[in-house]
Protein backbone atom coordinates (compact mmCIF):
# COMPACT_ATOMS: atom_id res chain seq x y z
CA UNK A 1 0.00 0.00 0.00
CA UNK A 2 1.32 3.33 -0.72
CA UNK A 3 2.04 6.24 1.69
CA UNK A 4 3.31 9.68 1.47
CA UNK A 5 7.20 10.60 3.26
CA UNK A 6 6.97 14.00 3.91
CA UNK A 7 10.20 15.70 5.84
CA UNK A 8 9.00 18.83 6.98
CA UNK A 9 10.61 22.32 7.44
CA UNK A 10 10.52 23.63 4.03
CA UNK A 11 8.96 26.74 3.17
CA UNK A 12 6.66 26.54 0.17
CA UNK A 13 7.06 29.53 -2.18
CA UNK A 14 5.83 29.76 -6.44
CA UNK A 15 2.75 29.25 -8.10
CA UNK A 16 1.28 25.94 -9.35
CA UNK A 17 -1.90 24.85 -11.68
CA UNK A 18 -4.81 23.95 -10.15
CA UNK A 19 -6.92 21.10 -11.58
CA UNK A 20 -10.47 20.77 -13.04
CA UNK A 21 -12.95 20.23 -10.03
CA UNK A 22 -13.83 16.91 -9.19
CA UNK A 23 -16.89 17.32 -7.50
CA UNK A 24 -17.86 19.53 -10.98
CA UNK A 25 -16.55 16.72 -12.99
CA UNK A 26 -18.62 13.92 -11.83
CA UNK A 27 -22.30 14.90 -11.86
CA UNK A 28 -21.17 16.32 -15.63
CA UNK A 29 -19.99 12.82 -16.84
CA UNK A 30 -22.90 11.20 -15.55
CA UNK A 31 -24.66 13.71 -17.44
CA UNK A 32 -23.88 12.37 -20.60
CA UNK A 33 -26.72 9.64 -20.04
CA UNK A 34 -28.85 12.29 -21.07
CA UNK A 35 -28.18 12.08 -24.82
CA UNK A 36 -27.61 9.38 -27.64
CA UNK A 37 -24.74 11.68 -29.06
CA UNK A 38 -21.71 11.91 -28.32
CA UNK A 39 -20.18 14.25 -25.56
CA UNK A 40 -16.80 15.85 -25.07
CA UNK A 41 -15.35 17.06 -21.92
CA UNK A 42 -12.52 18.56 -21.43
CA UNK A 43 -10.28 20.45 -17.94
CA UNK A 44 -11.30 16.56 -16.64
CA UNK A 45 -8.81 15.79 -13.61
CA UNK A 46 -7.32 12.49 -13.45
CA UNK A 47 -8.52 10.99 -10.40
CA UNK A 48 -9.68 7.41 -8.74
CA UNK A 49 -12.95 9.27 -8.89
CA UNK A 50 -12.71 9.75 -12.40
CA UNK A 51 -12.19 6.41 -12.86
CA UNK A 52 -14.42 4.55 -11.41
CA UNK A 53 -17.19 7.16 -12.85
CA UNK A 54 -15.88 6.02 -16.01
CA UNK A 55 -16.61 2.18 -15.01
CA UNK A 56 -20.32 3.12 -13.82
CA UNK A 57 -21.01 4.89 -17.24
CA UNK A 58 -18.89 1.92 -19.56
CA UNK A 59 -21.36 -1.01 -17.42
CA UNK A 60 -24.68 1.07 -18.39
CA UNK A 61 -23.45 0.94 -21.58
CA UNK A 62 -21.60 4.35 -22.38
CA UNK A 63 -18.40 3.97 -24.95
CA UNK A 64 -15.67 6.43 -22.74
CA UNK A 65 -11.70 7.20 -23.84
CA UNK A 66 -10.01 9.33 -21.25
CA UNK A 67 -7.16 11.27 -22.60
CA UNK A 68 -5.05 11.92 -19.26
CA UNK A 69 -2.59 13.86 -20.78
CA UNK A 70 -4.95 16.21 -22.14
CA UNK A 71 -6.75 15.94 -19.81
CA UNK A 72 -10.39 15.09 -22.01
CA UNK A 73 -12.96 12.85 -22.26
CA UNK A 74 -14.94 11.55 -24.82
CA UNK A 75 -18.15 9.51 -24.14
CA UNK A 76 -20.69 8.02 -26.61
CA UNK A 77 -24.28 7.61 -25.29
CA UNK A 78 -25.92 5.92 -28.06
CA UNK A 79 -26.54 2.40 -26.56
CA UNK A 80 -27.75 2.18 -22.46
CA UNK A 81 -27.33 -1.64 -22.54
CA UNK A 82 -28.51 -1.83 -18.59
CA UNK A 83 -29.94 0.48 -15.82
CA UNK A 84 -28.13 -0.93 -13.30
CA UNK A 85 -25.13 0.50 -11.25
CA UNK A 86 -23.60 -2.17 -9.46
CA UNK A 87 -22.65 -2.62 -6.22
CA UNK A 88 -18.62 -3.03 -7.07
CA UNK A 89 -18.33 0.56 -8.45
CA UNK A 90 -20.94 2.33 -6.35
CA UNK A 91 -19.69 1.10 -3.15
CA UNK A 92 -16.67 2.53 -3.29
CA UNK A 93 -18.03 6.40 -4.62
CA UNK A 94 -21.34 7.94 -3.54
CA UNK A 95 -21.41 10.01 -6.23
CA UNK A 96 -22.80 7.47 -8.28
CA UNK A 97 -25.83 7.81 -7.01
CA UNK A 98 -26.21 10.39 -9.62
CA UNK A 99 -26.64 7.95 -12.52
CA UNK A 100 -30.49 7.63 -10.75
CA UNK A 101 -31.85 11.26 -11.95
CA UNK A 102 -30.15 10.45 -15.54
CA UNK A 103 -31.21 7.04 -16.43
CA UNK A 104 -35.11 7.48 -14.91
CA UNK A 105 -35.44 10.55 -17.70
CA UNK A 106 -33.98 8.82 -20.65
CA UNK A 107 -34.68 4.89 -19.74
CA UNK A 108 -37.76 5.17 -17.26
CA UNK A 109 -35.97 2.86 -14.76
CA UNK A 110 -32.53 3.05 -12.91
CA UNK A 111 -31.25 0.34 -10.11
CA UNK A 112 -28.47 1.44 -8.23
CA UNK A 113 -26.70 0.13 -5.05
CA UNK A 114 -27.44 2.10 -2.48
CA UNK A 115 -23.57 4.46 -2.41
CA UNK A 116 -20.48 4.36 -0.25
CA UNK A 117 -17.45 6.56 -0.06
CA UNK A 118 -15.82 8.53 2.78
CA UNK A 119 -16.99 7.60 6.19
CA UNK A 120 -17.60 11.23 6.89
CA UNK A 121 -21.82 10.95 7.46
CA UNK A 122 -24.73 9.16 7.35
CA UNK A 123 -25.82 11.58 3.96
CA UNK A 124 -29.13 9.90 3.40
CA UNK A 125 -30.37 9.62 -0.27
CA UNK A 126 -33.94 10.50 1.10
CA UNK A 127 -33.60 14.00 -0.83
CA UNK A 128 -32.88 12.52 -3.64
CA UNK A 129 -35.96 10.40 -4.02
CA UNK A 130 -38.09 12.91 -2.62
CA UNK A 131 -37.23 15.32 -5.63
CA UNK A 132 -37.24 12.67 -8.50
CA UNK A 133 -40.52 11.33 -6.77
CA UNK A 134 -42.13 14.92 -7.55
CA UNK A 135 -41.37 14.81 -11.35
CA UNK A 136 -43.13 11.22 -11.02
CA UNK A 137 -40.56 8.50 -10.26
CA UNK A 138 -41.25 5.69 -7.62
CA UNK A 139 -39.06 4.02 -5.75
CA UNK A 140 -38.26 0.92 -3.53
CA UNK A 141 -35.42 -0.19 -1.76
CA UNK A 142 -34.74 -3.89 -1.87
CA UNK A 143 -31.31 -6.13 -0.90
CA UNK A 144 -29.05 -2.79 -0.84
CA UNK A 145 -30.50 -1.37 -3.99
CA UNK A 146 -32.57 1.53 -4.50
CA UNK A 147 -34.92 0.78 -8.02
CA UNK A 148 -36.81 3.46 -9.38
CA UNK A 149 -39.17 3.68 -11.72
CA UNK A 150 -40.96 6.24 -14.15
CA UNK A 151 -42.86 3.96 -16.79
CA UNK A 152 -44.99 7.18 -17.89
CA UNK A 153 -41.95 9.41 -18.07
CA UNK A 154 -40.71 12.31 -15.73
CA UNK A 155 -43.46 15.08 -15.32
CA UNK A 156 -42.64 18.41 -14.76
CA UNK A 157 -42.86 19.64 -11.04
CA UNK A 158 -42.20 21.63 -8.01
CA UNK A 159 -38.95 19.99 -5.96
CA UNK A 160 -38.79 21.72 -2.77
CA UNK A 161 -35.51 20.51 -0.95
CA UNK A 162 -35.57 20.51 3.01
CA UNK A 163 -31.85 21.33 2.99
CA UNK A 164 -30.06 22.85 0.04
CA UNK A 165 -28.24 19.51 -0.75
CA UNK A 166 -25.50 19.61 -3.52
CA UNK A 167 -26.07 15.82 -5.10
CA UNK A 168 -29.77 16.08 -4.64
CA UNK A 169 -29.85 19.06 -7.03
CA UNK A 170 -28.05 17.65 -9.03
CA UNK A 171 -29.83 14.60 -9.56
CA UNK A 172 -32.92 16.67 -9.74
CA UNK A 173 -30.94 18.93 -12.80
CA UNK A 174 -30.35 16.31 -14.56
CA UNK A 175 -33.44 14.41 -14.36
CA UNK A 176 -35.72 17.92 -15.05
CA UNK A 177 -33.59 18.72 -18.50
CA UNK A 178 -35.42 15.34 -20.14
CA UNK A 179 -38.70 15.84 -18.33
CA UNK A 180 -41.70 16.85 -19.79
CA UNK A 181 -42.53 20.44 -19.20
CA UNK A 182 -41.48 22.99 -16.33
CA UNK A 183 -39.68 21.97 -13.46
CA UNK A 184 -38.81 24.42 -10.40
CA UNK A 185 -35.94 23.12 -7.75
CA UNK A 186 -37.04 25.20 -4.57
CA UNK A 187 -34.23 25.71 -1.71
CA UNK A 188 -31.38 24.64 -4.66
CA UNK A 189 -27.99 24.14 -3.72
CA UNK A 190 -26.08 27.27 -4.70
CA UNK A 191 -22.54 26.19 -5.30
CA UNK A 192 -20.09 26.77 -8.50
CA UNK A 193 -20.33 22.95 -8.72
CA UNK A 194 -24.15 23.42 -9.51
CA UNK A 195 -24.04 26.22 -12.17
CA UNK A 196 -20.61 24.19 -14.06
CA UNK A 197 -23.73 21.31 -14.05
CA UNK A 198 -26.00 24.23 -15.48
CA UNK A 199 -23.62 25.11 -17.76
CA UNK A 200 -22.62 22.16 -18.93
CA UNK A 201 -26.56 21.03 -19.59
CA UNK A 202 -27.09 24.59 -21.28
CA UNK A 203 -24.55 22.97 -24.07
CA UNK A 204 -26.60 19.90 -24.60
CA UNK A 205 -29.65 21.98 -25.53
CA UNK A 206 -31.31 22.73 -21.73
CA UNK A 207 -32.80 25.12 -20.99
CA UNK A 208 -32.23 26.74 -16.95
CA UNK A 209 -33.00 29.56 -15.14
CA UNK A 210 -31.67 30.66 -11.70
CA UNK A 211 -28.54 28.08 -11.54
CA UNK A 212 -26.34 29.57 -8.24
CA UNK A 213 -29.72 31.25 -6.75
CA UNK A 214 -31.91 29.12 -4.33
CA UNK A 215 -34.38 28.93 -7.02
CA UNK A 216 -34.06 27.01 -10.66
CA UNK A 217 -36.22 26.38 -13.40
CA UNK A 218 -35.59 23.50 -16.22
CA UNK A 219 -37.74 23.66 -19.18
CA UNK A 220 -37.69 19.85 -20.23
CA UNK A 221 -36.18 18.76 -23.72
CA UNK A 222 -37.88 15.41 -25.88
CA UNK A 223 -33.47 14.60 -26.56
CA UNK A 224 -30.99 16.46 -25.94
CA UNK A 225 -27.62 16.96 -27.81
CA UNK A 226 -24.20 15.82 -26.91
CA UNK A 227 -22.02 17.90 -24.66
CA UNK A 228 -19.10 20.24 -25.38
CA UNK A 229 -18.01 21.43 -21.65
CA UNK A 230 -14.85 22.39 -19.86
CA UNK A 231 -14.99 21.63 -16.29
CA UNK A 232 -14.51 24.47 -13.65
CA UNK A 233 -11.21 24.97 -11.53
CA UNK A 234 -10.74 23.29 -8.39
CA UNK A 235 -11.87 25.62 -5.74
CA UNK A 236 -10.88 22.78 -2.51
CA UNK A 237 -7.75 21.82 -4.48
CA UNK A 238 -6.56 25.87 -4.53
CA UNK A 239 -7.43 26.34 -1.10
CA UNK A 240 -5.61 23.30 0.09
CA UNK A 241 -2.58 24.93 -1.57
CA UNK A 242 -2.96 28.05 -0.22
CA UNK A 243 -3.15 26.40 3.04
CA UNK A 244 0.01 24.80 2.37
CA UNK A 245 1.87 28.35 1.81
CA UNK A 246 0.80 29.70 4.67
CA UNK A 247 1.50 26.80 7.07
CA UNK A 248 5.27 26.89 6.21
CA UNK A 249 5.23 30.49 6.19
CA UNK A 250 5.70 31.09 2.85
CA UNK A 251 3.58 32.07 -0.28
CA UNK A 252 1.51 30.33 -2.83
CA UNK A 253 -0.41 31.31 -6.23
CA UNK A 254 -2.66 29.34 -7.30
CA UNK A 255 -2.81 29.81 -11.27
CA UNK A 256 -6.32 28.88 -13.46
CA UNK A 257 -8.69 29.94 -10.79
CA UNK A 258 -10.72 33.41 -9.91
CA UNK A 259 -11.06 34.44 -6.66
CA UNK A 260 -14.83 34.04 -6.62
CA UNK A 261 -14.35 30.36 -6.72
CA UNK A 262 -12.69 30.48 -3.27
CA UNK A 263 -15.17 33.26 -1.58
CA UNK A 264 -15.69 32.46 2.15
CA UNK A 265 -12.06 30.84 2.23
CA UNK A 266 -10.38 33.91 1.42
CA UNK A 267 -12.19 36.10 3.47
CA UNK A 268 -11.22 33.34 6.72
CA UNK A 269 -7.47 33.49 5.22
CA UNK A 270 -7.53 37.72 5.49
CA UNK A 271 -9.06 36.88 8.82
CA UNK A 272 -6.17 34.97 10.16
CA UNK A 273 -3.78 37.81 8.83
CA UNK A 274 -2.65 36.15 5.79
CA UNK A 275 -2.23 38.83 2.64
CA UNK A 276 -4.43 37.60 -0.10
CA UNK A 277 -3.71 39.49 -3.71
CA UNK A 278 -6.76 38.96 -6.25
CA UNK A 279 -6.19 38.60 -9.70
CA UNK A 280 -8.26 37.93 -12.56
CA UNK A 281 -7.24 34.39 -13.02
CA UNK A 282 -5.40 33.17 -10.08
CA UNK A 283 -4.60 33.95 -5.85
CA UNK A 284 -1.84 34.45 -4.29
CA UNK A 285 -1.73 34.17 -0.29
CA UNK A 286 1.37 35.10 1.44
CA UNK A 287 2.41 34.68 4.94
CA UNK A 288 2.81 37.95 6.98
CA UNK A 289 4.41 37.27 10.15
CA UNK A 290 1.86 35.46 12.57
CA UNK A 291 -1.21 33.88 12.23
CA UNK A 292 -4.36 34.35 14.18
CA UNK A 293 -6.84 32.62 15.84
CA UNK A 294 -10.43 32.16 13.70
CA UNK A 295 -13.79 30.90 14.47
CA UNK A 296 -15.84 29.38 11.70
CA UNK A 297 -18.39 27.57 11.17
CA UNK A 298 -19.19 25.12 7.91
CA UNK A 299 -22.65 26.07 5.60
CA UNK A 300 -23.77 25.46 2.11
CA UNK A 301 -22.58 27.87 -0.20
CA UNK A 302 -22.01 30.59 0.37
CA UNK A 303 -21.11 30.14 3.43
CA UNK A 304 -17.60 28.46 4.61
CA UNK A 305 -17.33 24.51 2.45
CA UNK A 306 -17.13 21.79 4.89
CA UNK A 307 -14.28 20.52 2.07
CA UNK A 308 -11.81 22.95 4.07
CA UNK A 309 -12.81 22.42 7.41
CA UNK A 310 -9.81 19.75 7.98
CA UNK A 311 -7.25 21.69 6.04
CA UNK A 312 -8.27 24.85 7.48
CA UNK A 313 -8.02 23.29 11.34
CA UNK A 314 -4.40 22.16 10.34
CA UNK A 315 -3.84 26.16 9.62
CA UNK A 316 -5.33 26.88 12.93
CA UNK A 317 -2.76 24.97 14.63
CA UNK A 318 0.11 27.14 13.93
CA UNK A 319 -2.48 30.41 14.74
CA UNK A 320 -1.24 32.29 18.10
CA UNK A 321 -4.18 31.66 20.23
CA UNK A 322 -7.67 29.61 20.07
CA UNK A 323 -9.65 29.04 17.32
CA UNK A 324 -13.05 27.21 17.08
CA UNK A 325 -14.72 25.33 14.52
CA UNK A 326 -17.91 23.51 13.77
CA UNK A 327 -19.11 21.19 11.43
CA UNK A 328 -22.82 21.57 10.76
CA UNK A 329 -22.78 19.71 7.58
CA UNK A 330 -21.36 15.85 8.47
CA UNK A 331 -21.97 15.00 11.60
CA UNK A 332 -18.74 12.62 11.77
CA UNK A 333 -16.39 14.67 10.19
CA UNK A 334 -13.75 15.55 12.82
CA UNK A 335 -11.69 12.02 12.39
CA UNK A 336 -8.48 13.42 11.77
CA UNK A 337 -8.49 15.26 14.69
CA UNK A 338 -6.64 12.10 16.66
CA UNK A 339 -4.30 11.94 14.20
CA UNK A 340 -3.32 15.46 14.04
CA UNK A 341 -2.82 15.21 18.03
CA UNK A 342 -0.37 12.62 16.94
CA UNK A 343 1.83 15.34 15.20
CA UNK A 344 1.47 17.50 18.36
CA UNK A 345 -1.46 19.63 17.79
CA UNK A 346 -3.79 20.25 21.06
CA UNK A 347 -7.23 19.64 19.79
CA UNK A 348 -10.78 18.87 22.03
CA UNK A 349 -14.16 18.10 20.37
CA UNK A 350 -17.48 18.99 22.01
CA UNK A 351 -20.05 17.41 20.20
CA UNK A 352 -20.12 19.40 16.62
CA UNK A 353 -17.08 22.00 17.52
CA UNK A 354 -13.42 21.22 17.71
CA UNK A 355 -11.28 23.50 19.98
CA UNK A 356 -7.78 24.41 18.52
CA UNK A 357 -5.20 25.49 21.20
CA UNK A 358 -2.25 27.54 19.17
CA UNK A 359 0.12 27.54 18.13
CA UNK A 360 1.86 24.31 18.58
CA UNK A 361 5.37 22.64 17.98
CA UNK A 362 4.42 19.89 15.39
CA UNK A 363 6.57 17.18 15.42
CA UNK A 364 7.24 13.77 12.48
CA UNK A 365 4.72 10.51 13.23
CA UNK A 366 2.98 8.19 10.92
CA UNK A 367 -0.40 8.78 11.05
CA UNK A 368 -3.48 7.40 9.27
CA UNK A 369 -5.40 9.47 6.87
CA UNK A 370 -9.02 8.38 7.17
CA UNK A 371 -11.08 10.46 4.72
CA UNK A 372 -10.11 12.46 1.73
CA UNK A 373 -9.87 15.89 3.34
CA UNK A 374 -8.72 14.47 6.01
CA UNK A 375 -5.89 12.99 4.08
CA UNK A 376 -4.75 16.53 2.68
CA UNK A 377 -4.93 18.15 6.07
CA UNK A 378 -1.89 15.51 7.83
CA UNK A 379 -0.13 16.62 4.42
CA UNK A 380 -0.57 20.05 5.52
CA UNK A 381 0.76 19.50 9.01
CA UNK A 382 3.28 17.06 7.83
CA UNK A 383 4.89 20.23 5.46
CA UNK A 384 5.10 22.00 9.07
CA UNK A 385 6.13 19.57 11.37
CA UNK A 386 9.79 19.24 12.27
CA UNK A 387 11.51 15.61 11.12
CA UNK A 388 9.71 12.92 9.21
CA UNK A 389 5.82 12.41 8.66
CA UNK A 390 4.06 9.16 7.23
CA UNK A 391 0.87 9.32 5.76
CA UNK A 392 -0.40 5.94 5.00
CA UNK A 393 -3.74 4.97 3.16
CA UNK A 394 -3.99 7.67 0.49
CA UNK A 395 -6.04 6.28 -1.36
CA UNK A 396 -8.57 8.32 0.04
CA UNK A 397 -6.07 11.62 -1.15
CA UNK A 398 -6.12 10.15 -4.79
CA UNK A 399 -9.95 9.98 -5.23
CA UNK A 400 -9.55 14.19 -4.91
CA UNK A 401 -6.21 15.32 -5.09
CA UNK A 402 -4.05 14.98 -8.75
CA UNK A 403 -0.49 14.44 -8.57
CA UNK A 404 -0.30 16.71 -5.16
CA UNK A 405 2.92 15.30 -4.43
CA UNK A 406 4.28 16.70 -7.66
CA UNK A 407 2.81 19.80 -7.02
CA UNK A 408 3.99 20.43 -3.86
CA UNK A 409 7.41 19.22 -5.01
CA UNK A 410 7.19 22.41 -7.55
CA UNK A 411 7.05 24.63 -4.44
CA UNK A 412 10.09 23.51 -3.01
CA UNK A 413 8.18 20.77 -0.73
CA UNK A 414 10.38 17.71 0.33
CA UNK A 415 7.41 15.10 0.09
CA UNK A 416 8.07 11.66 -2.10
CA UNK A 417 5.50 8.78 -2.68
CA UNK A 418 6.71 5.40 -1.37
CA UNK A 419 5.28 2.20 0.02
CA UNK A 420 4.54 0.61 3.54
CA UNK A 421 6.28 -1.65 4.18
Amino acid sequence: MEKLRIMGGSRLEGSVGISGAKNAALPILFATLLSTEKSTIRNVPALADIRTTLKVLEALGVRTSFDENSHTILADGTLIESIEAPYDLVRTMRASVLTLGPLLARKGEAKVSLPGGCAIGARPVDFHLSALEALGASFSIENGYIHGTAKQGLRGGIMKLPFPSVGATENALMAAALAEGTSIIENAAREPEIIDLSEALRTMGAEIEGAGDSSIAIRGKASLRGMNHTVAPDRVEAATFLCAGLITGGSVETKGIAPGFLGSALDTLEKMGARIERMPHSVRASFSGSLEPVSLETAPFPGFPTDMQAQFMALAVRANGQSTIKESIFENRFMHVPELCRLGAKIRVQGSVAVVDGPCALTGATVMATDLRASASLILAGLAAKGETNVRRIYHLDRGYERIEEKLQSLGANIQRDFDK
